[in-house]
């Protein structure tokens, strides 16, 4: 008989988005007549820019002529995106990536999801807490972990993240092989500073560890003491592999294209000793398992680095920052702590409250969709998340909203 794989067994019920997607169906099901605010997931909801949006149909229509149609791509993405984003986003920083480094993909999600593939299934994992669930999930899934333990897995390092630590967990006592993180972080909003980041990069090296870096939100960035990419750190380039993507920055949440930087320096082991390039494992399973990114989507994205582009895509950003203020300075005159909504599009607010109950009060007192900290991992319990994607006119009708729900 065929057999499942029974690490699926271990997962908790249902994804997080998932279940409240389901809670806010059941709300719109029984009260259509109210109108709902989505500020849970973080999708975004400004158009794409007028500089991809040209280059996406010069795209298509180059599809449309024989002498210009397209077929299959190469494997790691077209060399016009691969070294248009190795110089802007990474030499323009001083930073030695290249386009050999960059391997485009249809999102960072899929990436940080799969990457763990390439390791052996004894490799102790290390995870922030709170944290994005797909890094969990999906070790949970390879058989990394033993069973589910309320809110935890058995056998995984858990890195806590509190306001003490202002949600950026060091090394300190901290024994694994691969290492994730995430800054600006989601869910938290926080970002590490380069002493910080270079604390891990210093203990991947000692321990021959190797560090995943989701920098997804790095466009928010606007303190120019906080570093972009952990290539800026000193060794990195050994140590670590980075996840980008494009969908929050410049609106491709539905056109999908992301990319991840494996260095050519980056070296990882067999149980033997023997070395192998990270970057030569990677691209074997990125040719294998993925057929690439669309020809006219690779020409938006790399629209994004003109120079209309440039300025279309800040606007952007400042665009959903400003909403991330104003959610800030809302719930900080409202009376809660909160981290993020600086340099991130996300406000973690702690209620201090169950994070589900709060979610719960807020959809039906509020009909407002956030997402409940608890959600996000154990030290998630009695915070929400408040994500800064939308109009600014949803934004402070939510707010409105919100503080009112949460005085009765």
């Amino acid at each position: 008989m065929i057999q499942i794989n029974e690490n699926y067994t271990k997962l908790q019920a249902s994804y997080l988005f998932v279940e409240i997607a389901r809670k806010v169906a059941e709300f719109q099901k029984n009260h259509p007549e109210k109108d709902i605010i989505k500020m849970g997931i973080g999708d975004v909801t400004k158009p794409l820019p007028e500089a991809c949006l040209k280059a996406f149909h010069d795209g298509v229509d180059e599809l449309a002529s024989e002498a210009s149609f397209k077929g299959y791509g190469p494997e790691k993405g077209y060399e016009f995106l691969r070294q248009a984003i190795a110089e802007n986003d990474f030499q323009s920083r001083g930073v030695s990536i290249t386009a050999n480094d960059i391997f485009v993909s249809d999102g960072a999600k899929c990436d940080t999801g799969n990457f763990q593939e390439l390791f052996s299934t004894s490799a102790s994992i290390a995870i922030p807490d709170p944290v994005y669930p797909v890094y969990v999930d999906t070790n949970v899934m390879a058989g990394r972990s033993g069973k589910a333990m309320g809110a935890r897995y058995e056998g995984f390092n858990y890195l806590e993240g509190s306001e003490e630590n202002g949600f950026v967990p060091g090394p300190k006592g901290v024994k694994a092989d691969l290492i994730y993180l995430c800054y600006p972080n989601n869910p938290t909003g926080a970002v590490a500073s380069r002493a910080q980041l270079q604390e891990w990069v210093d203990y991947a090296i000692a321990n021959k560890a190797l560090i995943l870096f989701d920098a997804a939100y790095e466009a928010f960035i606007r303190d120019p003491e906080i570093p972009h990419s952990i290539f800026e750190i000193p060794g990195a380039e050994k140590v670590a592999v980075e996840f980008r993507s494009f969908s929050k920055t410049a609106g491709f949440t539905g056109t999908r294209c992301a990319y991840t930087v494996v260095p050519s320096a980056c070296i990882v082991w067999d149980s033997e000793g023997n070395e192998y390039s990270l970057q030569n494992l990677w691209n074997r399973r990125h040719s294998t398992k993925f057929n690439g990114v669309s020809y006219p989507v690779q020409k938006a994205a790399a629209a994004i680095y003109s120079e209309e582009g440039k300025i279309q895509v800040r606007g952007l950003i400042d665009y959903y920052l400003n909403n991330a203020s104003i959610i800030l300075k809302k719930m900080k005159e409202a009376g809660y702590s909160c981290t993020g909504g600086v340099n991130s599009p996300y406000i973690w607010v702690n209620t201090g409250k169950d994070s589900w109950e709060t979610f719960d009060m807020i959809l039906n007192k509020a009909a407002v969709v956030l997402t409940p900290g608890s959600g996000f991992g154990q030290c998630g319990e009695g915070y929400i998340r408040i994500s800064a994607f939308n109009s600014l006119e949803n934004v402070m009708q939510a707010m409105d909203r919100i503080t009112q729900a949460l005085k009765n």
